[in-house]
């Protein structure tokens, strides 16, 4: 088919959807993670009535209470952010992989249709949960099996994107890429409005939720929307009749005499297995280079951010209130604005190309930014640590690190995904989309190992 018959993209519908499909798959655990203050205060507090006394009336009061005493720091609490890491990497990483080895035997509509309604369901039970008192042991285990779900559907349906747009134009990875930066932001955003409004933990945790919910429902309404569309039925035609074509080729090949085919390289027909181990072989070499590439990105990323960069602190704060905002404005929100903007920049401009040697050069020159931002004004482990080798302690130069680290981070991460299924062949281009997703959520596992390491050095 020419180019001159293929359809429009409307509007830029398509475009559209896969924005909003990127933001319904990290708004809901972004803001999940920003409620964590949230978990952690409950089980103290949980902690706390349970040995105090069992009357709900009499607890509720005392958490209204303003002038009441922060009550103890329990086991659970401590050990809520090591346990919570471990049961978002563990199934992210897995479920990941299982679904870029394994998206051919369930279909696309089961695997994104019912990641969403999965998700949706989860953060219906926890915005509930948010209103009914329980001791802290039992809401430590939900909550503990709420990450678990949360990360398994969301690696899914993560996966099941990416793999998706491969089929389309190398453009339309950039959407969901930049739609997942555009979920930072907001849950930065209402970060700080939740501490210029200084709500409650309870309620900003409940408005967190009930968010994510809508989000979510937004999400379902547009994938159910995307079958509509003549542009994504076109590319998705393409991609089918591929496979179609191949069989079409493996009939005639049957009726070849066998020691034709043996010459010819093609494997008889009781060999399936080995034609799909062949084909992931095949995808893997071609696409190692931005596969790599990736999980270098979140690595690194990850490795600094936020487990050093969150532990900075203002050397120009003196009495003000910049001390309150200082690190949820120059390190979170500063981060995911320009994170957001490297993400949202490959939609119109997509240099270096595919396979360019400057584009695994810039993806290693990254690690410059380990040095930088370690020697910033990061407040040391222990109190006896000397602050002289903190180079750069001034905020600007902070803040200017972080913009700089955050936009190479949504830039060259996009970039990535975009070229990655556009290096196979038409019909290979989701099992790529798929791998894509792996080595990204491969870059966050390591990163989270690295970032123990990082901070240790600090």
């Amino acid at each position: 088919m020419t180019t001159s018959h293929q359809p429009q993209d409307r509007y830029k519908a398509v475009w559209l959807i896969f924005f909003v499909l990127g933001l319904g798959t990290l708004l809901p655990w972004n803001f999940f993670m920003t409620a964590t203050k949230y978990f952690t205060n409950r089980l103290d507090e949980s902690q706390n009535m349970s040995l105090v006394t069992d009357q709900s009336c009499e607890s509720t009061k005392a958490l209204a209470d303003p002038t009441s005493s922060l009550p103890a720091r329990s086991s659970l609490s401590a050990i809520f952010n090591n346990v919570m890491t471990l049961c978002a990497m563990l199934p992210l990483l897995i479920f990941t992989c299982l679904t870029s080895f394994l998206h051919q035997r369930v279909s696309q509509s089961v695997r994104i249709l019912g990641s969403l309604v999965a998700i949706l369901l989860v953060f219906l039970v926890t915005a509930a949960l948010v209103k009914v008192e329980m001791d802290a042991l039992s809401f430590f285990v939900i909550t503990m099996i709420k990450i678990v779900l949360i990360n398994s559907f969301g690696a899914i349906l993560q996966a099941s994107l990416f793999g998706l747009a491969g089929v389309l134009p190398a453009n339309y990875t950039a959407p969901i890429m930049s739609g997942q930066g555009l979920a930072g932001f907001f849950t930065s955003v209402a970060m700080i409005c939740a501490i210029a409004s200084g709500s409650e933990l309870s309620e900003s945790a409940f408005g967190y939720f009930i968010t994510a919910c809508a989000v979510v429902i937004l999400a379902i309404v547009c994938y159910l929307a995307l079958p509509r569309m003549e542009f994504y039925r076109h590319y998705l035609q393409l991609n089918l009749a591929g496979p179609a074509e191949q069989e079409t080729k493996l009939d005639l090949i049957r009726e070849e005499p066998k020691e034709r085919r043996e010459e010819s390289g093609v494997p008889g027909p009781n060999s399936p297995p080995t034609n799909r181990d062949q084909s992931i072989k095949a995808i893997l070499k071609s696409i190692w280079v931005p596969a790599l590439s990736v999980c270098f990105i979140f690595t690194v990323t990850i490795g600094l951010f936020p487990a050093v960069t969150a532990e900075v602190e203002s050397s120009i704060e003196g009495t003000s209130s910049w001390k309150s905002y200082f690190i949820p404005v120059a390190c979170f929100l500063n981060f995911n604005v320009f994170d957001w903007l490297g993400r949202s920049l490959t939609a119109v401009c997509m240099w270096p190309g595919q396979d360019s040697r400057w584009l695994p050069v810039l993806v290693a020159s990254r690690i410059v930014f380990v040095p930088l931002l370690m020697l910033c004004n990061v407040k040391p482990r222990h109190c006896s640590v000397q602050r002289h080798h903190f180079i750069f302690k001034h905020d600007a130069w902070f803040i200017t690190f972080m913009a700089a680290f955050a936009f190479s981070n949504g830039y060259l991460a996009s970039l990535c995904m975009c070229f990655g299924p556009k290096k196979v062949k038409p019909s290979e281009a989701e099992t790529a989309g798929n791998v894509m997703s792996f080595f990204l959520c491969l870059g966050l596992a390591l990163g989270a190992v690295l970032s123990f390491l990082l901070r240790a050095l600090v």
